[in-house]
């Protein structure tokens, strides 16, 4: 496991192989209270750090695949303009 606290320089492969260690030791036992919680803040922040990637990388993938998603509805046009008027009826 690198001493080095998880950065965004570190990639997504070393910090889930970092995270395997940190719950290897913590699984394990035989460390005290201190070590634990310490082991456990590291976790905390590469499993966050590894979402943060995955995010990223479904952010990504979603562009490529659509890389034109749904226009804005605000941006639709005069004929969903929630301002508009409707028409009065020769009746009323």
């Amino acid at each position: 496991m690198s001493d080095q606290g998880p950065s965004q320089e570190l990639g997504y492969e070393q910090a889930r192989e970092d995270l395997i260690e940190v719950v290897r030791r913590l699984e394990t036992g035989g460390t005290t209270l201190e070590e634990s919680l310490a082991l456990w803040e590291r976790g905390e922040r590469l499993a966050t750090l590894c979402q943060s990637w995955l995010d990223g990388a479904r952010r990504r993938l979603d562009a490529a695949i659509d890389p034109d998603p749904d226009p804005d509805p605000d941006d639709a046009g005069p004929d969903t303009d929630p301002e508009a008027q409707p028409e009065a009826d020769a009746d009323g």
